[in-house]
């Protein structure tokens, strides 16, 4: 096989398994949101939003309905850069039209860009299982699938030896929170990680993508534990918001909340990012619903991770 030369990552997962596989310099554009690792700064931006993501969870949610409801697309694409780029490879995703620039756009500027030899990968993980696929996937399109499989074999091993680990640990009720306003419990492939971290996934669905939930669901559910992991949102963003979940009838009654077993996790960075650093994830999962038994064993800061107490 031809092995791409010049490739246009659109989502900071596939730009992360790209980097992975040593493929940095064969990266020639990506998204805004792609930030790590840090080799990645300076590369041609191709992606751009039609919201503001600095707006709280209630403006992003109405922006993006608004939009949808007109038929217009929550992000824009570069079409002269991703045409001065010529990429021969071009990596997005179909499992989100909030996420990234859509499958069917990426398809149509590239055609009439560029010609229909370009190949698009697209990439629409629901799972864990779906997530590590994908490394795969991206090895076998770009010549690298020893390394790709290497490299997923010690992604699975890390996520076999934490759960082994919390396997004899007691399980408590885990709320992760996907979203604030409206309140989103993390569908996709973040049971599977509480799972693996050493809780009990509550509302949340596995393979699933994540939905609203109604506050009386969430009372009535009573978590031991609750994750907050806004989509796209750093720490700081999401503990700002933190005074309105207070405001809500009942919250400050959760077990979770009297208790103080409230973590406020980088959704950003690792949850809603579904690429290599999943694994990361599970390990901060585990510290944050586990605390004594992992304040040793991972060691993360409070950019990533804080503990929020009302």
């Amino acid at each position: 096989m031809v092995v791409p030369k010049r490739i246009v990552s659109l989502l900071p997962s596939s730009t992360e398994i790209c980097f992975a596989l040593g493929l940095g310099d064969s990266v020639v554009g990506v998204s805004h949101e792609c930030d790590f690792p840090l080799e990645v700064r300076g590369r041609p931006i191709l992606t751009a939003p039609n919201i503001d993501p600095a707006s709280s969870s209630a403006e992003i949610d109405h922006q993006v309905r608004a939009l949808v409801s007109d038929g217009l697309s929550v992000y824009r694409i570069d079409e002269q850069r991703l045409q001065d780029l010529h990429p021969e490879l071009v990596i997005t995703q179909d499992a989100c039209e909030v996420c990234a620039v859509s499958l069917e756009e990426v398809r149509e500027a590239t055609n009439r860009l560029i010609g229909a030899d370009v190949e698009v990968l697209s990439l629409s993980p629901l799972t864990v299982a779906d997530v590590l696929d994908d490394i795969g996937r991206v090895g076998r399109a770009t010549g690298t699938e020893v390394r790709a499989d290497e490299f997923v074999a010690s992604l699975r091993a890390r996520l076999e030896s934490l759960g082994q680990v919390t396997s004899s640990l007691a399980k408590p009720r885990v709320l992760v929170l996907e979203w604030l306003d409206p309140p989103m419990v993390a569908g996709h492939w973040t049971p599977e990680l509480i799972r693996i971290a050493g809780g009990d996934p509550i509302l949340g669905h596995d393979g699933t993508p994540t939905g609203p939930v109604g506050w009386d669901r969430i009372m009535e559910a009573e978590p031991d534990v609750l994750l907050v992991i806004p989509c796209g949102f750093r720490v700081a963003q999401s503990v700002d918001e933190m005074s309105d979940l207070m405001r809500q009838p009942g919250f400050a009654e959760l077990p979770a909340v009297r208790d103080g077993r409230v973590a406020i996790v980088d959704g950003n960075s690792f949850f809603s990012r579904p690429g290599p650093r999943l694994v990361d994830s599970a390990e901060i999962a585990a510290l944050a619903i586990h605390p004594g038994h992992f304040a040793d064993r991972f060691q993360v800061g409070g950019n990533v991770l804080v503990r929020w107490s009302a």
